[in-house]
């Protein structure tokens, strides 16, 4: 049966699978596969997820206020993405330096975890656990950084130009082209992600119950096989090489010159002038960053966010002078509301900690919320691809956070005994586990859809000559509102103090016992703010001049 010859309701079905599923995979190409492969080695990043948590909460004392804040200094390194971009621009030919760059760094915070791991007395010796824990951390972001401003402009060079007769592709052919190119892009990063959950569920099987050393062996074999990430990112660009000598072949044995072959597969133009605004903010950036971070200032993140926020508003506005008025305006109005919705507090890891002690979430059930999150992440990009391609942002975003602030109310009733009442009453089917995979299930897409619309909105109206700068510069700003996040994560964790019980990893003893008799106002707080926030930006577009795309 086929959508043509169906009727009634499975001709409909047939009819949107073939428009929302089918109709991606006949749109791919072979030349979207390197920016694929690199975006899918940071969904692929989530394979240490889980034991990373677990390991915090078993064998490090670090408060839910300092695992935010780290969180703070560990989304920093995205705001660099404005030089970066504007330096893929200025030597673009040269460009998959970086991405070997960035593997090598993810390949260095690996290794580190791994020492700790499996050499943990040696790692010792030479600093505090926690200072190597902490030095890894902020090695990996550094890493994915370098990889995902390449991997922004490498999915402007993969959409072709000329089509295989050789002629020009018109604009309103190739809009969609960049649409489906950044939505397989999300594709790939969150299929990295359901990948890593079906091995998480199989490495981290009966893991909860065996004795610590045997516990360890299972975290250690998990880092080890993570060295994986780097190498896919590699091999991504490998084969961008490959293709390209390919193509060159290909167009040389039609006959064509080597100078013909280059103008239809490279990008060809002039290169930008050298931005010093831009590569000067973000020398500023990184001085101010690291001198307030390491000088142990007070209040030093807030500096760093107001001064990271204030360059990266003033190179926008430098940068969206290359726009007419109107564009200016749409992109100015679209990314202050994705801010926004990405800017929205959580619990923190206070909320996991409960989860694991009160509820008895277990490593391999955690996995196991991480593939049904992951996955339904990658289905819903193909449900909403119409939505977003048909609503503006405000709208997407209105809805989004309206079905999240109501997908927050099942965890908060459960702090206060929703799953003992429920499974009391269904003969104990509807349990907190139940309860934690349906919430799961339908909250877990809401994250990733607003941002395609914005860039696929970049990627076709932006000045060809800076594409990367203006995906660099947009990104800085929306992946602030993460820092952003952190910093509220932070205050509400200060407010509210949720603490688990640690102890002695030597003598087994009790250092400080679990309180999360808080936990239930801080969930509350988080939701209310959840729910605001993102209305409010959505208000603020629809009232000033600033509409969104």
């Amino acid at each position: 049966m086929t959508a043509t010859t169906a009727s009634g309701f499975p001709a409909a079905v047939l009819r949107w699978i073939d428009r929302n599923i089918l109709a991606l995979g006949r749109e791919m190409r072979l030349s979207y596969m390197p920016p694929l492969m690199v975006y899918a080695a940071a969904g692929i990043s989530g394979l240490t997820g889980i034991v990373g948590a677990f390991y915090v909460k078993e064998q490090l004392g670090l408060s839910a206020e300092f695992l935010a804040a780290l969180g703070f200094w560990m989304m920093l390194p995205w705001a660099l993405k404005m030089p970066l971009g504007h330096l893929v621009d200025l030597v673009w030919r040269w460009k998959s330096l970086l991405v070997y760059l960035g593997a090598g760094l993810i390949t260095l915070s690996i290794l580190i975890m791994i020492g700790l791991l499996g050499h943990t007395d040696a790692m010792r010796t030479v600093a505090p656990v926690e200072t190597w824990f902490v030095l890894a951390a902020l090695l990996a972001p550094i890493g994915y950084v370098l990889q995902d401003v390449v991997a922004d402009a490498m999915t402007v060079e993969a959409v072709p130009r000329f089509g295989s007769d050789g002629q020009p592709i018109g604009a309103a052919e190739r809009k969609p082209m960049h649409t489906t190119m950044q939505t397989l892009g999300r594709v790939a990063i969150i299929g990295g992600s359901v990948a890593v959950s079906i091995l998480n569920i199989f490495l981290l099987r009966g893991v909860g119950a065996l004795p610590e050393a045997q516990k360890a062996a299972a975290y250690l074999s998990v880092y080890q096989l993570a060295l994986i990430i780097p190498l896919v990112s590699v091999l991504g660009v490998v084969l961008a090489s490959w293709l390209r000598r390919r193509g060159l072949a290909r167009l040389a044995a039609e006959g064509r010159t080597r100078a013909e072959s280059e103008a239809i597969l490279d990008r060809h133009f002039d290169p930008p002038p050298v931005n010093w605004w831009i590569l000067g903010g973000g020398l500023v950036f990184a001085v101010v960053s690291l001198s307030v971070g390491l000088g142990q200032i007070p209040a030093a993140q807030e500096i760093v966010f107001c001064a990271s926020m204030a360059i990266v508003i003033f190179l926008m506005w430098r940068l969206t002078r290359e726009l007419e008025p109107e564009a200016r305006n749409f992109l100015v109005g679209t990314a202050i509301v994705v801010f926004a919705f990405r800017a929205i507090p959580s619990p923190g890891a206070g909320s996991t900690w409960w989860a694991i002690d009160a509820l008895g979430f277990d490593q391999q059930f955690m996995a196991t919320l991480g593939l049904i999150g992951s996955a339904l992440t990658l289905f819903s990009l193909f449900i909403f691809r119409r939505f977003m391609a048909e609503h503006s942002i405000a709208y997407v975003v209105g809805v989004l956070t309206i079905i999240g602030t109501l997908l927050s109310l099942p965890s908060i009733g459960m702090y206060y005994g929703l799953h003992e009442w429920t499974a009391a009453h269904t003969n104990g089917v509807v349990d907190a586990r139940f309860i934690a995979l349906i919430d799961t299930a339908l909250e877990s897409p809401l994250g990733q859809i607003a941002m395609i619309p914005m860039l696929a909105w970049i990627a076709n109206s932006a000045p060809e000559k800076l594409k990367a700068t203006f995906f660099a510069v947009m990104a800085s700003f929306t992946n602030l509102a993460l820092s952003a996040s952190q910093l509220g994560t932070k205050y509400l964790n200060r407010f509210f103090s949720v603490s688990r019980e640690v102890r002695d990893p030597v003598t087994g003893q009790v250092v400080a016992p679990a309180d999360y008799s808080e936990l239930g106002a801080l969930m509350i707080t988080a939701a209310v703010i959840a729910f605001a926030l993102p209305f409010l930006a959505i208000l603020f577009s629809r009232l000033t001049r600033f509409r969104n795309a």
